[in-house]
Order: structure tokens, then C-alpha cells, then sequence
């Protein structure tokens, strides 16, 4: 029994690989022949490069519309420039097609053509993960190799096949691509879940014009994924209302992220008529609850004249966040 059953597992984790290694070299092709869609584009209406962001702009519009999350502002830029530095598809076939986007989306910043094959060639050959790849190109690796000019052996850096082996059904870029809905993260605390469906229940019952958008709400920029943990829209305020759950206590660092996810927000997400996004820190930390409302420089006056009408106050936004924490450690006791 325990050799069929070992031999099951073998043959879906052999399968589940040859998958995805076809949706990757699937995901590859189809973003590289869009960004030389994008150039012919740009390039027979002569445009300059502010009708070419503009012309980015509305076809991320477009395509979110039809086929969901993946075509972004930021994504369709790295479609275009993954094209511009493989122009032709046989060469970005032969060193691209093996890795995943995620991978390829990471060593196309490299300004080096050499350092670029490199690490295309490195990942490929050692199967990292695309932490590692990130890791390596950081630490400069291929200049510190020719530094030294010696060989560094890479037994150390080889990941196991039984560590990633799961790793691309993790991968945001091909939930996008497939247009599948991701799962919540796993591993979220018991507080944090108890905590975010509380208030998410909350803000819904409030009866001031909240709407639900999205939870765990992913933005991203050319580089790096961001996670908001609640996403409201308000359409008596006509704005969003992001929401970043701490559970210990509010930092300097803190403030500065939601003051980085309202400007992105403003940037990719707020529509003409829309006004200005606002975000709310929310720290249940086990000593203290805190409440911070957070918007950017400028916008004092329409939050004081106009916000504080359908926001909760903080008072109210405490007293929802210690009742979730008591019934949290009665259940526990």
C-alpha cells in the first residue's frame, strides 16, 4: 500500500510540475507578443511617451475589464520592456522559456546583457525559487564572480525539489493568467481572521455608504506585490477606504506604508471623479488598541468638513477591536 501510494504522489507532483512548466512557457510567449504588440503600436502612430503611458493606461482598462486582474498599468509596462530587451523570440525562447514570468520579470531589470544570461542561465541550471533569484541579484553575484574570477560552487544554493515543487501555485502571476481567484493566505492569525471579519461585517452594517471591495486586496508596482487587508469603497464620499490591520504597535513605518498604498491607490485605482483615498490603521496590539486615520498632505480640509461625517470614529473603531479581543481570549480560556 505505502508503494502505491508513493507512487500516486510521484506521478500528480510529475504531472502538476509539466503543468505549470506549460502555463509559464504559455505565460511567457503571450506577454512577450503583447509588449511587441504594444511597440508596433507605439511606434506606428509616432507617438511620444506620453501618449504611449496614456495609451498603456486605457488598454489596462480594457483588458482588467474583460479578463480581470493581471493587465495593470505596471504589468503592461513589463510586457512592453520584456519585449524591448529580447526583441527577438527565438533568443527570449531559448533563454526565457524555462523560467517562470515571476523570474523573468526579476532578471530583465538587470542592465548587464551578460549579467542578464547569467542569472537566466543560473536559475535555470540550479532551480531557484524565485526568492533566490531575487537574493542573488541583490547581492551581485555575477560581479562578485568575476571579481574573484573563480568558480563558487552552488551546491549550497540548490533548493530541493520537495521545497518548490508547490511554489508556482503560489505564484501571483499565474493566478492571473488563468484568471483563478487566490485563497487567502494560510497563514493568517486567528486574531487577524476574527479581527478582519468582524470589521469587514461592521463597515457593512454601518449604513453609511460602504462598500465591500476586496480583502487581502493585492497592488502591485513593476517590482514588488503589495497586500491591503480590507478595501472599502464609500459612494456617498466617492473614495476608497483602505484599512492595515497591526497586531502590535503602531510604528513610524506603519504610517509611511499607508501613506505608499494611498498614493498608489490614487495613482491606479482612483477614477476621474473619484476623491482622494483615505486609510485607516487599525492596531490591536494585546496592551492597548489604536485607531489612526491616515490621509495625504493637502486633503486635511475635505477629511475635517466632509470624511468624519460617514467615518466611525476612533472611539467606535476601539471599542469594535477590544470586544473582538475578548471574545477572542474567551474562547480561548
Amino acid at each position: 500500500m505505502k508503494r502505491l501510494v508513493n507512487d500516486i504522489k510521484t506521478i500528480l507532483q510529475v504531472a502538476r510540475q509539466e503543468t505549470y512548466q506549460a502555463i509559464s512557457h504559455s505565460m511567457v510567449k503571450a506577454y512577450w507578443l503583447m509588449g511587441q504588440r504594444i511597440v508596433e503600436e507605439e511606434q506606428e502612430g509616432n507617438s511620444v511617451a506620453i501618449h504611449g503611458e496614456g495609451l498603456l493606461k486605457n488598454l489596462s482598462k480594457e483588458l482588467t475589464a474583460e479578463f480581470g486582474k493581471g493587465f495593470s498599468y505596471a504589468n503592461l509596462r513589463n510586457f512592453r520592456q520584456f519585449y524591448l530587451i529580447y526583441p527577438n523570440w527565438e533568443n527570449c525562447y531559448t533563454l526565457c522559456s524555462n523560467l517562470s514570468w515571476s523570474h523573468n520579470r526579476l532578471i530583465m531589470r538587470v542592465s548587464s546583457d551578460a549579467a542578464r544570461t547569467f542569472y537566466l542561465n543560473e536559475a535555470k541550471r540550479n532551480q531557484w525559487s524565485v526568492r533566490e533569484t531575487e537574493r542573488q541579484i541583490k547581492s551581485q553575484y555575477y560581479e562578485r564572480l568575476l571579481s574573484t574570477q573563480k568558480q563558487i560552487s552552488h551546491s549550497n544554493k540548490l533548493q530541493k525539489l520537495d521545497d518548490k515543487k508547490y511554489e508556482f501555485i503560489k505564484d501571483p502571476y499565474v493566478f492571473e493568467f488563468l484568471n483563478i481567484p487566490q485563497t487567502e493566505n494560510d497563514n493568517e492569525k486567528e486574531l487577524e481572521t476574527l479581527l478582519l471579519n468582524d470589521l469587514q461585517q461592521f463597515f457593512l452594517e454601518l449604513g453609511k455608504g460602504f462598500s465591500f471591495v476586496g480583502r487581502q486586496f493585492r497592488i502591485s508596482t513593476e517590482t514588488t506585490h503589495f497586500y491591503i487587508d480590507l478595501v472599502f469603497y464609500n459612494y456617498i464620499l466617492k473614495c476608497f477606504v483602505l484599512f492595515d490591520l497591526k497586531i502590535t504597535k503602531l510604528s513610524h513605518q506603519d504610517v509611511g506604508q499607508m501613506d505608499m498604498y494611498i498614493r498608489m491607490f490614487d495613482d491606479i485605482k482612483k477614477g476621474i471623479d473619484d476623491n482622494p483615498t483615505i486609510g485607516i490603521i487599525l492596531c490591536a496590539d494585546k496592551d492597548e488598541t489604536m485607531i489612526k486615520y491616515s490621509i495625504l498632505d493637502g486633503h486635511e480640509q475635505l477629511f475635517a468638513s466632509k470624511y468624519l461625517t460617514y467615518l466611525p470614529t476612533e472611539e467606535e473603531l476601539s471599542n469594535e477591536i477590544d470586544y473582538v479581543k475578548r471574545l477572542n481570549q474567551k474562547s480561548k480560556s
